[in-house]
C-alpha cells in the first residue's frame, strides 16, 4: 500500500512512501538509485543493474559514474524496468556522510530531475541512514527551489517542475519514514518562506508585510502575535528603533510571535533584525549594489520560517520570535550623524554613521525581549560589512556572553551546514564605542568591525546568556549548489530549529 504524506504547500511536490512498491515494475518519469562510490551495489541496485543488463557496473567501471555524494548520471531511454529513465545519484563512501552531504546531494538531484522534465519520481531509499530521509526532503525542496513571482515571459518561466516523489522503504521503519517526511516538508517550508521573503523587492515586503506575514504564521498554527507600531514604542521608550525609523514614510513595527511548549520552561528567543530595505540614511550607500540591500532584513526572515517551523512541528520548549523591522532611508526628518538617542534601555547613543542601523534596533529587541526572563536569547543579523570580508560567505561569525551556548551553535552548525566561526568579544575592543557626550556610540571606527558591532549589542543583554550571529556573508547566495539556489539562502532557520529541537 503506499501512503501519502499531507500536501501543505500548493508550490511543493506531494511525498509518498511505500514498503511493497518494486521499483522494476514501478510507471513514472524517472527511478532513482543511489549508488556508493566504492564496495557492491546495494540489493535493489543490483537488481536494477541485472534488469538493464549491467549497464551501472559498466558506467562505474569506466569511470563515467564515481558515486561520489551529489553527482547526478541520467541513463535514458532505457529497457526492461517500468521507468522512462533511471538516475544514480552518487552517496559518498558507504556508511559515511552527514545529514547536510544528504540534504545537499539531494538538492542537486532535484535541479537535474527539473532540468530533465522529471515530474513523477521514485527514490529507492534503503541505503539512507537514520535520519537521513529528513534531509532528503530538505534537499529535494530547497534544491528546486525557484524565485519567479516577477516573471512575465512565459519561455523564462519553469516548465515543468517535480509533481510526485514516492520513496521506497523498509517496512520495518516505516512510521520513522512518515515523521521523516513530515519533518523535512517543514523545515524546508520554513526556509522556503525566509527566501521568499529576501527575494522580494523593498517595494513588496515592508515592515507591515513582515507583521502581516506573521499574522498569517499565528493563526495558521495557533500562536500568539503582538504587533508594536510608532505610538507603542513611543509608550516603551524605543528611541533606537523609531530613529532609525524617522527618514521612512513606513511604519516600523516590533513584531512577537509567541508558541507556548508543552513544558512549562523559560522560552528560548530569537531575535531577527528585519530592515526592510537599507539605503543607510543620511550617511548613503554607494549606489552599486544597493538594491541587494533587501536582503537586510534575511535576520528577520529567518526568524519568521524558525516560528511557522516551530508552529507546525510543536516542540517541547515555549520558543518567542522578536523582529524589529523598519526601513533606512535619507530624509529631512531622518536621523542625522551627532544625533544622540535614548535607548528603551535607558543608556544614550551618539549616532556617527547613520548607516550603523542595524545594531540600533536590535538594541531596542534585545532589551524587550528581558521582560519574557528566556532561558536563552539567539539573535541574527546581516550585521557588518567587517563580517564578509573577515569570513566570506561559507561561514557566518558568532559572538555573545554565553560560551556553552555558542560552542553549542557552532556544534549543531557543523552538522547541518549553517557554520559558525567564533570572533574574540574582549572588552578591549569596548574602548572603541566609548563616546565623549553620550553612554555609547554607535559605531567604533574601521577595525574590528563585527566585534565592536558585538559589544555595542552586549550593552543591552545584561541578565541573559545571549549569542549573536552576524549573518552578512552567508544570507545570500550567488551560485545553485546542494541546497542553495541563487538569491536568498534563508539561512539560520534550520539552525535555529536544530537548536530549539535539541532543547526538548
Amino acid at each position: 500500500m503506499t501512503r501519502r504524506c499531507k500536501k501543505r504547500n500548493h508550490s511543493m511536490p506531494s511525498f509518498h512512501w511505500s514498503a511493497d512498491l518494486d521499483p522494476l515494475s514501478w510507471h513514472g518519469d524517472v527511478l532513482v538509485v543511489c549508488v556508493a562510490e566504492e564496495g557492491d551495489l546495494e540489493p535493489h541496485a543490483q537488481a536494477l543493474d541485472g534488469a538493464l543488463g549491467g549497464v551501472i557496473g559498466r558506467v562505474r567501471e569506466s569511470g563515467d559514474f564515481t558515486g561520489k555524494s551529489g553527482e547526478v548520471l541520467m541513463l535514458c531511454a532505457v529497457r526492461g524496468i517500468g521507468a522512462d529513465r533511471v538516475a544514480l545519484l552518487g552517496r559518498g563512501k558507504p556508511g559515511q556522510g552527514s545529514a547536510q552531504e544528504i540534504a545537499d546531494a539531494f538538492g542537486d538531484l532535484a535541479r537535474a530531475l527539473v532540468k530533465q522534465s522529471c515530474g513523477r519520481v521514485a527514490i529507492v531509499a534503503d541505503p539512507l541512514p537514520v535520519g537521513g530521509l529528513a534531509a532528503a526532503v530538505e534537499g529535494l525542496l530547497l534544491g528546486s527551489y525557484r524565485f519567479d513571482h516577477y516573471r512575465t515571459v512565459a519561455k523564462d518561466l519553469p516548465k515543468h517542475s517535480l509533481d510526485r516523489i514516492e520513496f521506497v522503504v523498509d517496512i520495518e521503519h516505516r512510521d520513522d519514514w512518515r515523521g521523516q517526511i513530515a519533518a523535512g516538508e517543514q523545515i524546508a517550508a520554513g526556509v522556503m518562506l525566509a527566501r521568499d521573503l529576501i527575494n522580494h523587492p523593498g517595494n513588496t515586503v515592508t515592515p507591515t508585510r513582515l507583521a502581516e506575514e506573521a499574522g498569517q504564521i499565528a493563526e495558521a498554527y495557533g500562536l500568539e502575535l503582538t504587533v508594536l507600531g510608532r505610538e507603542e514604542m513611543q509608550a516603551e521608550g524605543m528611541g533606537a528603533l523609531l530613529a532609525v525609523a524617522r527618514g521612512s514614510e513606513e511604519e516600523p513595527k516590533l513584531i512577537v510571535l509567541k508558541y507556548q511548549g508543552r513544558d512549562g520552561g523559560k522560552p528560548l528567543v530569537a531575535v531577527g533584525k528585519g530592515l526592510t530595505f537599507d539605503a543607510g540614511g543620511i550617511s548613503l550607500k554607494p549606489a552599486l549594489d544597493m538594491h541587494q540591500m533587501k536582503y537586510d532584513m534575511s535576520g528577520g526572515a529567518a526568524v519568521l520560517g524558525l516560528m511557522r517551523v516551530v508552529g507546525a512541528l510543536k516542540p517541547g520548549r515555549s520558543v518567542i520570535g522578536i523582529i524589529p523591522s523598519s526601513e533606512n532611508l535619507p530624509d529631512g526628518k531622518a536621523n542625522k550623524p551627532g544625533d544622540i538617542l535614548r535607548s528603551a534601555a535607558g543608556l544614550t547613543i551618539e549616532v556617527q554613521n547613520t548607516d550603523a542601523e542595524g545594531r540600533l534596533i536590535l538594541a531596542d529587541a534585545l532589551h524587550y525581549a528581558k521582560r519574557f526572563e528566556p532561558e536563552a536569547v539567539v539573535d541574527l543579523a546581516t550585521l557588518t560589512g567587517a563580517c564578509v570580508l573577515a569570513l566570506g560567505s561559507h561561514y557566518a561569525a558568532v559572538l555573545g556572553t554565553d560560551q556553552p551556548l555558542i560552542d553549542e551553535l557552532r556544534a549543531l552548525g557543523e552538522e547541518i551546514g549553517e557554520p559558525l566561526w567564533q570572533l574574540p568579544f574582549h572588552e578591549a575592543y569596548a574602548e572603541q564605542l566609548k563616546s565623549d557626550v553620550a553612554d555609547l556610540r554607535n559605531i567604533g571606527g574601521r577595525e574590528a568591525g563585527t566585534i565592536t558591532a558585538a559589544l555595542f549589542l552586549a550593552r543591552f543583554t545584561e541578565g541573559m546568556r545571549w549569542a549573536h550571529l552576524d549573518i552578512a556573508g552567508t544570507a545570500w547566495s550567488n551560485q545553485d549548489k546542494g541546497i542553495k539556489t541563487k538569491g536568498g539562502r534563508g539561512y539560520g532557520v534550520r539552525l535555529l530549529w536544530r537548536w530549539v529541537s535539541e532543547q526538548g
